[in-house]
């Protein structure tokens, strides 16, 4: 009986949590000012823990959120929209409901963001966004925004040169990732457990033996896609994983998964997806050299690392990963901004005309 009844409580609650940010998915689709400030203030407690990328950093409260965040970024983006690509709710190990969503922000980038100089053009920026519920309220968000991938676009790129692939990063391929149907407790525990399954299984490689133990084919589909963040790229397959990331992240950290006390990770599924979020939920030391062209340091780091992925007859066949690689240079004590207005200080600055008219000879 206990058990019937916690089941038909998590489906009430994701479905609820699921329905109460759906004006503000919608708001946030034409981007209308007004409408966006008055959704955030009802979705949000008045004292939600903020916690962005670098340079945005942590903030408390809806108006905060707008005010440092969304409201340059519409300056810059004026036609901006939000498209999510998954929208996926469930329970965590700690007992805390969370929300997590996966998408693009969309608009012709006309101003500069963030010293990062406007190109003119259709820009796209991936979000990955985590949000934590308690009753009808967001009292916690935890969001990468990928802020390189501007820069990529703008030909403003400041950091080395990406070994994976770089380019819009796609929706999941069966296109059900905005999950309506009833949350199914057993498949989304069950999709969840494939993934810490792995995630034990990767960090026995290198400190348990070479990369047979972790067993990567017993998790991952033969046709994967590993969709990293700008700055490392994609990977197809898993020798694309392993060369275009995992290679030379592992090389450069080796210790990875060895320091879980000062860490943190939130695990909840959905149907055929599962998520973590944590804020870090990675710790390890940059003791040696073949990761994005960082000298190695001996530094130990934090990483927050939010990710999605998409199980398949029981293999993982999508996995969406974003990495606050910003916040990895700043504590290497490198100034990634500085850099970038250096290297486009040539660069005539100011905002382009928007939206763009046709010449006055042009018009009959």
């Amino acid at each position: 009986m206990a058990l019937a009844l916690n089941r038909i409580r998590d489906k009430k609650v994701t479905e609820q949590i699921k329905a109460l940010f759906l004006p503000l998915r919608q708001a946030m689709y034409d981007f209308e000012e007004h409408s966006v400030i008055r959704e955030m203030q009802t979705l949000f407690s008045e004292d939600a823990q903020i916690k962005m990328p670098f340079p945005l950093g942590e903030m408390q409260g809806p108006n905060a959120l707008y005010q440092n965040c969304y409201a340059p970024l519409l300056a810059a983006f004026p036609d901006m929209e939000r498209r999510d690509f998954i929208v996926m709710a469930g329970q965590s190990e700690q007992g805390d409901y969370w929300l997590g969503c996966g998408g693009h922000y969309f608009g012709n980038f006309a101003a500069p963001w963030l010293d990062i100089p406007p190109n003119g053009h259709m820009t796209h920026m991936r979000y990955h966004e985590f949000y934590r519920f308690e009753g009808n309220k967001i009292v916690e968000m935890q969001a990468i925004w990928d802020i390189p991938e501007v820069m990529m676009q703008s030909n403003a790129w400041p950091m080395s040169p990406s070994l994976g692939w770089e380019g819009f990063v796609p929706a999941p391929a069966t296109l059900d990732g905005i999950i309506n149907t009833p949350h199914d407790k057993e498949q989304a525990q069950t999709s969840c457990q494939l993934i810490v399954d792995m995630l034990k299984h990767l960090v026995k490689y290198p400190s348990q033996g070479g990369p047979e133990v972790m067993e990567m084919d017993k998790f991952w589909h033969p046709r994967m896609n590993w969709y990293g963040p700008a700055g490392i790229g994609s990977g197809r397959g898993i020798q694309g994983f392993r060369h275009w990331h995992q290679i030379p992240f592992l090389s450069a950290m080796p210790d990875r998964g060895q320091h879980e006390e000062l860490i943190e990770h939130h695990f909840f599924g959905d149907a055929n997806y599962a998520a973590v979020t944590g804020w870090p939920n990675m710790c390890q030391t940059i003791s040696d050299d073949g990761w994005l062209g960082i000298a190695p340091s001996g530094k130990r780091i934090t990483m927050c690392s939010l990710d999605f992925w998409r199980v398949e007859n029981g293999k993982i066949r999508e996995n969406w990963v974003l990495v606050d690689i910003l916040d990895v240079y700043h504590q290497l004590g490198v100034d990634v901004f500085r850099r970038l207005r250096e290297f486009n200080k040539a660069r005539i600055p100011g905002a382009t005309t928007y939206p763009i008219r046709e010449p006055q000879d042009a018009v009959s």
